[in-house]
């Protein structure tokens, strides 16, 4: 049986990092962050899983300023297991956590290219899972394996653990997303239909956690599976190393719900550095599954009519196994282009203003 135990979502302040080692001082900041968080949420339930947001370790600075993908492969992406990964490692083990962070990562099969990945480390401080982002939005350089598609298959074969990779730990099975891969309901479905128990979903900016976006996604991803859904943010964020006053790009409220979609804790403040935190009971989830006829989603799910909907390629595979990603206003022209392809398929209707 799984005691029941606290998690918490780490919400630090960032500084973009322009160098390798600019990183070593995040990792620091976010080290007496997680001290902190653990004196004080350690004394009503162990603390068993630290979370930590997109962007905490490097920040976003490659997207900030269109930063050339090679230089990034070059200047600032790291390798996991690497040095960064083992001072994350020496957390977990001071205080017997698993814990989940984000990282820009090289790849020793795909030379030349970065890409954008969360891990899991566990208590004995070692890299147990890692995961690598599927989706991102237009201003992102990172590559995604749906860009290398052929090879990524050939590499790592056509099934659930090729994309939807989850660990089964003594805290449960433990799943990993990152920002926008929770824009969509397909990823979440993915690792829950792979056995996750617990979603790690990170980092949102500005507007979409004002604005309702960021709450309603990590709900809905939390209901859907019936799962617990960890989601730490990013606090306040300084946009280089130089910059004397920070940003409230992302307007922090790190979260976690619970399997019934409800929020069970939240900090809303996003302007400090904090965290959230709450009581994971993985048995509670074990048993709503089993026994619920209602809520427990999954079990209703009649796959072949689904099946329907995504028979007709949308977006291109295969854009990065020959170039690099591009910088930002090219990139913009080809998500144009998919916008004008379902309108020409009859999918979207064109708007008449648009014609003006």
């Amino acid at each position: 049986m799984i005691e029941q135990y606290m998690a918490l979502a780490i919400q630090p302040t960032m500084r973009g990092a322009e160098k390798r080692e600019d990183i070593k001082r995040n990792i620091a900041h976010i080290s007496d962050v997680i001290d902190a968080a653990v004196w004080l949420s350690g004394i009503e339930m162990p603390v068993r899983l630290i979370t930590i947001p997109e962007g905490a370790l490097q920040g976003f600075t490659d997207e900030l300023f269109d930063w050339d993908h090679q230089y990034y492969v070059d200047h600032m992406a790291i390798d996991i297991p690497g040095e960064e990964t083992e001072l994350l490692g020496k957390k977990a083990k001071e205080y017997n956590a698993y814990l989940i962070a984000q990282a820009k990562v090289k790849h020793p099969e795909f030379p030349g290219r970065f890409f954008n990945s969360a891990f899991l480390i566990d208590p004995k401080g070692e890299v147990i899972l890692q995961s690598y982002k599927m989706q991102v939005f237009c201003q992102e350089h990172s590559t995604v394996p749906h860009d290398v598609w052929d090879k990524w298959i050939e590499l790592y074969g056509y099934k659930l653990d090729s994309f939807y990779s989850v660990a089964d730990t003594e805290i449960g099975r433990i799943g990993l997303l990152v920002c926008q891969e929770g824009d969509y309901p397909e990823p979440a479905r993915g690792l829950a239909m792979n056995g996750a128990e617990i979603i790690y979903r990170s980092s949102a900016p500005e507007p979409a956690v004002a604005n309702g976006w960021w709450e309603l996604q990590n709900r809905a991803r939390a209901l859907d599976n019936t799962c617990y859904v960890v989601a730490p943010n990013v606090a306040t964020y300084y946009p280089s190393q130089a910059a004397e006053l920070s940003v409230d790009t992302f307007g922090g409220q790190s979260m976690i719900v619970n399997h019934h979609g409800e929020v069970i804790s939240n900090h809303k403040y996003g302007s400090g550095s904090s965290y959230a935190g709450a009581i994971i009971d993985v048995e509670s989830l074990r048993e709503y599954r089993e026994r619920s006829l209602f809520g427990n989603w999954m079990k209703d799910l009649r796959t072949e009519q689904f099946k329907l909907i995504y028979e007709e390629p949308l977006f291109a595979k295969n854009l990065c196994l020959d170039r690099t990603p591009l910088k930002h206003k090219d990139t913009h022209e080809i998500y144009r282009q998919h916008v004008r392809q379902l309108i020409e398929r009859g999918i979207w209707v064109e708007s008449t203003r648009s014609k003006k």
